[in-house]
């Protein structure tokens, strides 16, 4: 039976929705009620897939409106997903929303319960009709979001045409699973496996439609468009939770309804994801927006879970169960753990723009002094995206990089070597763009009088961001504790093949599942690099002498020349160097995009976008008839 709480959830989005809708002409009440009901239907989220995650055994039930549902382990940690992340938000939004006073506040807080019911409806749902018709309300939710901003026609367009071409691919996939298995429901469709060239077929159709959702290179384009015109806190949701949705799709397809039969489908899926990660964190480099700086490496961490999820298809079609444990292990922690810290970054951001009103990172500076908890926050979630121990990123590609190592042993083939080097380099210039990003937005001194004379954000906006920087230390540190319950999914795919539990982790230990790897201990870790630091702190306090006072005031020393503003370095500068030698690779840049295609979009591809929409309805309508 369906647990209450995620009845729960979906009724309290539901009604925060008809709030937010009855009393639109108290602009102020229906704010706090959007966000309230929010709030409670994100925390009844939060337990209800916590209890699934430690029972470790699938819930079924029926749902009016969405029929058939299932919360099995890849559910579950779904639905933890979007309802962590939405306790956050809604927390921040209860301030944030001020920003948009009478431009449309009322209506981003009705959308912000719609998306969010949308996202935990489609994760629950068994069937084909109420996935994709929860799959179709995310699309045109975040259209309406994106749009808010009277600026964004342009962008929302090209969002809405690109994710409806995604969604046409998704219903053709659907279409050949059900009317192979003669039904629409998901219980049918992994009992009756597809085989050969049809198979194939599904796996490229829905590879694709879903890839156009989570946005890894070459299908990205609209993720740095769209993203950065929507309000902060409806980006975390997006950047955070909503492309994960389509990795979700992709799992859904390829390993429950097709048993990931195939070896060449998880290469496919390793390099595309190899190529992601490494291109992502490239184009982000090059940025001076900071919510497109955000947005590009969203592509690079898509690219990450992308190799993760590869390595587990590859185990599968290999019968090789540590490959598969330690791979979606290694992309569903990556996923969970991206889905903090970008989240907890594009606050911080919206934090910044709710003081500056500007994203480009040469206007801020100085802001560590004069908002000094945001900057606290978003030093944790740069941290953690630059995969420092022992924070949660560092963990999850430890994870992937084992992985990697595993396969490599197999001598099987050449791709897990240069996949190894590939995420290194990408760690590598993901912690370079990040020193560029703190430095120039919160140290050294403020290059805008907007960012002298900038003052923290309300607490309700600063509760949310520390509220998921706290998270971002405990799945690093609780990694031990926690991976073993993350790890269940692919436990499950191989306890046919395996007989005992797969050990990923003991005590306060990580394991990689082979003993002639390394083992790691986030908590040991920790406390090395709190005595790294204590230690210098604790000789210096004993042995300094007589000193000269700090500076507080006055300017930079320049070397013995007078200091003027153009000295200061700017997000450009950083990375002048990197940019003349990949010069070529960014002048081809827009050849790997597919919305190169779309650039020019106007009232004839926004026509195109809702004919898409018609189609997609009648689609609808012919499944709900009949297969």
């Amino acid at each position: 039976m369906l647990s209450p709480l995620v009845m729960g959830t979906l009724v309290l989005f539901l009604l925060g929705a008809v709030a937010g809708l009855l009393l639109q002409t108290y602009a102020s009440l229906a704010n706090r009620l959007n966000s309230g009901f929010a709030l409670l239907g994100s925390l009844a989220g939060v337990v209800a897939a916590i209890k699934a995650l430690a029972q470790d055994a699938p819930i079924d039930g029926q749902i009016w409106l969405l029929g058939s549902v299932h919360l099995d382990m890849l559910a579950a940690l779904m639905l933890l997903v979007i309802t962590l992340v939405g306790v956050a938000v809604s927390l921040y939004s209860f301030a944030y929303i001020r920003e948009y006073q009478g431009k449309g506040d009322v209506a981003i807080g009705v959308l912000m319960n719609l998306f969010l019911f949308a996202m935990v409806g489609m994760v629950l749902a068994d069937n084909a009709l109420g996935f994709l018709l929860c799959y179709e309300l995310v699309t045109l939710t975040t259209y309406w979001l994106v749009k808010t901003n009277p600026e964004a026609a342009k962008q929302s367009r090209l969002y809405l045409v690109m994710n409806h071409i995604g969604m046409a691919l998704v219903l053709v996939a659907f279409w050949l699973l059900c009317r192979e298995s003669g039904s629409l429901e998901f219980a049918a469709l992994r009992e009756h496996h597809l085989a050969g060239t049809l198979a194939s077929l599904v796996f490229l159709l829905s590879f694709c439609g879903f890839g156009l959702r989570a946005g890894f290179v070459p299908l990205h384009g609209w993720l740095p468009v769209a993203e950065p015109v929507a309000p902060s806190h409806i980006s975390a949701l997006m950047s955070g939770v909503m492309v994960k949705l389509g990795l979700f799709g992709i799992l859904r397809v390829s390993i429950d309804f097709l048993g990931a039969s195939q070896l060449w489908w998880g290469y496919m899926v390793l390099i595309f994801g190899a190529c992601s990660a490494v291109l992502g964190v490239l184009f982000a480099l090059a940025e001076h927006d900071l919510k497109r700086l955000l947005a590009y490496h969203t592509v690079e961490n898509i690219g990450i879970i992308l190799m993760g999820m590869g390595i587990g298809m590859i185990g599968i079609a290999n019968q090789q169960p540590v490959l598969v444990v330690l791979g979606l292990l290694g992309a569903l922690y990556h996923l969970l753990n991206h889905a903090i810290f970008k989240s907890l970054l594009f606050m911080g951001t919206g934090s910044v723009m709710f003081r500056l009103h500007t994203r480009d990172m040469d206007k801020m500076g100085g802001l560590a002094k004069l908002m000094p908890w945001t900057a606290l926050a978003f030093l944790i979630g740069a941290m953690a995206i630059s995969a420092l121990p022992p924070l949660n990123g560092f963990v999850s590609e430890w994870f992937i990089y084992q992985a990697l190592l595993s396969m490599t042993r197999l001598g099987t083939s050449v791709v897990a070597p240069l996949a190894v080097v590939m995420l290194a380099v990408t760690g590598a210039m993901a912690v370079m763009c990040f020193v560029k990003v703190y430095g120039i937005c919160f140290c050294g001194a403020p290059r805008s009088e907007k960012a002298s004379q900038a003052r923290e954000v309300p607490h309700a906006m600063v509760a949310g961001t520390l509220l998921l920087a706290a998270a971002c230390l405990v799945l690093g540190l609780g990694a031990p504790w926690i991976a073993p319950f993350v790890s269940g999914y692919g436990q499950a795919l191989v306890s046919a093949h395996v007989t005992g539990q797969m050990s990923v982790a003991t005590g306060a230990t990580l394991l990689p599942l082979d003993s002639s790897q390394a083992i790691l201990s986030p908590p040991v870790i920790a406390i090395t690099l709190f005595g790294l630091f204590l230690i210098p702190l604790l000789v210096v306090a004993l042995f300094k002498g007589p000193k000269l006072g700090r500076r507080h005031a006055g300017t930079p020393w320049a070397c013995g020349y007078a200091y003027e503003e153009r000295m200061s370095l700017t997000s450009g500068g950083v990375t002048h160097t990197l940019r003349q030698l990949c010069a070529p690779l960014y002048r081809k840049q827009p050849l790997l995009d597919l919305a190169t295609a779309l650039h020019g979009v106007s009232a004839s591809s926004s026509a195109a976008g809702w004919l898409l929409h018609g189609l997609v309805l009648a689609f609808f309508i012919l499944m709900a008839v009949g297969v």
